[in-house]
C-alpha cells in the first residue's frame, strides 16, 4: 500500500472535519437531540472528565444529545472521598460542558452501594444516616439549579426483588430510601427525584419490588417523582413487556426514563448482529414514544470505543450507536427513523467527492464486473449516478448493466479496491451513508477513500480507516 502522508493543511481539513461531526443525520438535516424535542422528550448521552478530551466524542455528544449524564464524577467516591472532603471539581466541568451546549443534567448519583469510599462502609450504625444525608444534603445543595434530575438511590434491589442488604439499609432499613428522597427534595425542591436499577426494564420479580416499593412511597406522601431503567441489553433481548411495564410506572404518576441504554453485541458484530441492534434502539425509543410520561432517553456512553461494556463483559462490545470511528451504525439510522425522521431511503444522484469536486466514476462506463471505480469530472452521465436503496446498497447503470458498488473478494482489510460488481445482496455490498460526509462499509466499517488524498480524473477508489480526511467526504445528489 502507498504510503500516506497529511501535510498541516490536510490536519486543518481533518479537525474543522471532526469540530462538523454529525451536524446532520443522513437524509435529514435534524439530530437526535431535535427530533426528540420535536417529540417533547430529550436525547441523552454519558460523558466521564476524560471525554471532554475527545474531540470527536465532545462534538457528536454536543451536537446530537441535550442531556448528559456524568459517569462517575458525582459518585460519592469522588464527590466525597473522606470524610467532610469535598471534590466537586469533576462534576462542575461536566455541568460546564453542559451548559456550553445547552444540555441539561442527570445527577448520578447520590446513594449507591457501588463506588462508595470504604469510609462509609467502616461507619458504626448509628452513623451511617447522619452521614449520608450530610453527602445529599452537600452535593445536592451544589447543584442546586443546575441539575434536571438527580438518581437519588441507585440500583437498591436484588434480582429476586428484595432489597440489598448494604450499609444503608444495615443501618436504617427500608427507611433509608425515603429519608434519602426528602433529604435530596430539601436541599433541591425542583430537581425531579428519581430511583435508578437494571433489569427493571420488563415485568419480573426485580421490578415487581420496585413497583412495589414505589407504590409504598408514594402512600407515605415522599418526593419520588420517577423511575430510571438503565437498559443495558443484550442484542435481541429487550423485553417483550418494556411498553407495559413503563405505563405501569406511569399511571402511578410517576415519569419513567431510558437512563442507561446500551445493546451489547458478542463480538466480532456482523451484519446481521446490527441490524438486530437497529431493530432494539428503535423498539426502545418507540417504546418510550408511546408512554406520555416516558421523558427521554439517554445512552450509555457515545460510541463503541468508550464504552464501558468492552472492559466489563469479555466477548462483547460495540453496544452503541456509533461506531470506534466515531461512525454512526445502523442503530443510529433506526433512532431517526423512531424518532420520526428520516435516515436512509432510496435516494439517487452524483455522488461528489468533497475533497475534489469531482465525482465517484465507473471508468469508461464499464459494464464488466470487478472495474475499480475513480473519481472524475461531473458530466452527468449514467456511469455517475449512484442510487442509495433502502437496503443500503449502491447501485449505478454502466454500459447498460446494473452493478453495485462492491468491496473487493469481501475483503476488509485497509487498501482494499472499491469496485462494480453484480447485485447479489452481500454485506461487502451494503454501505452507510453517515451524518458527517462519510460512506461506510457496513462489514469491514472502513470508508469509502480518494488513495493518497489525489484529486486529479483517474484517482482511484479504496476502503481505508476512517479518519476524517476530506478525501473521505462525500456528498450524495
Amino acid at each position: 500500500m502507498t504510503t500516506r502522508k497529511i501535510g498541516l493543511v490536510a490536519a486543518a481539513v481533518i479537525a474543522v472535519v471532526l469540530a462538523l461531526c454529525t451536524t446532520i443525520p443522513a437524509g435529514a438535516a435534524a439530530t437526535l437531540r431535535g427530533l426528540a424535542e420535536a417529540k417533547g422528550r430529550y436525547f441523552g448521552t454519558a460523558l466521564t472528565r476524560g471525554d471532554l478530551g475527545n474531540g470527536s466524542e465532545t462534538s457528536i455528544a454536543g451536537t446530537q444529545f441535550d442531556m448528559v449524564t456524568p459517569g462517575n464524577e458525582m459518585k460519592w467516591d469522588t464527590t466525597e472521598p473522606s470524610n467532610g472532603g469535598y471534590n466537586f471539581g469533576p462534576g462542575d466541568q461536566i455541568v460546564s460542558f453542559a451548559q456550553s451546549h445547552s444540555m441539561r443534567v442527570r445527577g448520578h448519583n447520590l446513594v449507591w452501594h457501588a463506588q462508595l469510599p470504604g469510609w462509609v462502609s467502616g461507619l458504626p450504625l448509628n452513623q451511617v444516616q447522619g452521614v449520608m444525608e450530610s453527602h445529599i444534603t452537600t452535593e445536592a445543595t451544589h447543584y442546586h439549579g443546575k441539575v434536571y434530575a438527580w438518581d437519588v438511590v441507585n440500583e437498591p434491589f436484588n434480582e429476586d426483588g428484595t432489597l440489598r442488604h448494604d450499609v444503608f439499609y444495615n443501618a436504617m432499613g427500608t427507611n433509608y430510601i425515603a429519608d434519602a428522597l426528602r433529604t435530596a427534595h430539601a436541599a433541591d425542591p425542583d430537581a425531579k427525584l428519581y430511583l435508578n436499577d437494571y433489569n427493571i426494564e420488563g415485568q419480573n420479580a426485580k421490578s415487581n419490588g420496585m413497583y412495589s416499593l414505589a407504590q409504598s412511597l408514594l402512600s407515605q406522601g415522599v418526593p419520588l417523582n420517577g423511575i430510571g431503567l438503565e437498559s443495558h441489553f443484550i442484542v435481541g433481548q429487550v423485553p417483550s413487556s418494556l411498553q407495559a411495564n413503563m405505563q405501569r410506572f406511569a399511571a402511578l404518576g410517576l415519569d419513567v426514563a431510558i437512563t442507561e441504554l446500551d445493546d451489547r453485541i458478542q463480538l466480532p458484530a456482523s451484519s446481521s448482529t446490527l441490524q438486530q441492534q437497529a431493530t432494539d434502539y428503535g423498539t426502545v425509543v418507540r417504546a418510550c414514544l408511546a408512554v406520555s410520561r416516558c421523558v427521554g432517553v439517554s445512552q450509555w456512553g457515545v460510541d463503541d470505543g468508550h464504552s464501558w461494556i468492552n472492559g466489563t463483559f469479555p466477548g462483547y462490545g460495540a453496544a452503541t450507536m456509533y461506531d470506534g470511528n466515531y461512525q454512526p451504525k445502523p442503530a443510529y439510522n433506526a433512532t431517526v427513523t423512531a424518532l420520526g425522521g428520516s435516515s436512509t431511503g432510496t435516494r439517487t444522484g452524483e455522488l461528489h467527492a468533497v475533497g475534489s469536486g469531482r465525482c465517484l466514476d465507473v471508468p469508461n462506463a464499464s459494464a464488466t464486473p470487478g472495474t475499480q471505480v475513480q473519481i472524475y469530472d461531473c458530466w452527468g452521465g449514467a456511469n455517475q449516478v449512484w442510487t442509495y436503496t433502502s437496503s443500503g446498497q449502491l447501485t449505478v447503470v454502466s454500459g447498460g448493466a446494473t452493478l453495485c458498488l462492491d468491496a473487493y473478494a469481501d475483503q476488509t482489510s485497509p487498501g482494499t479496491k472499491v469496485e462494480t460488481w453484480t447485485c447479489n445482496g452481500a454485506a461487502n455490498q451494503q454501505w452507510q451513508l453517515n451524518s458527517n460526509g462519510t460512506v461506510t462499509g457496513v462489514q469491514s466499517g472502513l470508508c469509502l477513500d480518494v488513495t493518497d488524498h489525489g484529486t486529479a480524473n483517474g484517482s482511484l477508489v479504496e476502503l481505508w480507516t476512517c479518519n476524517g480526511g476530506s478525501n473521505q467526504q462525500w456528498t450524495l445528489g
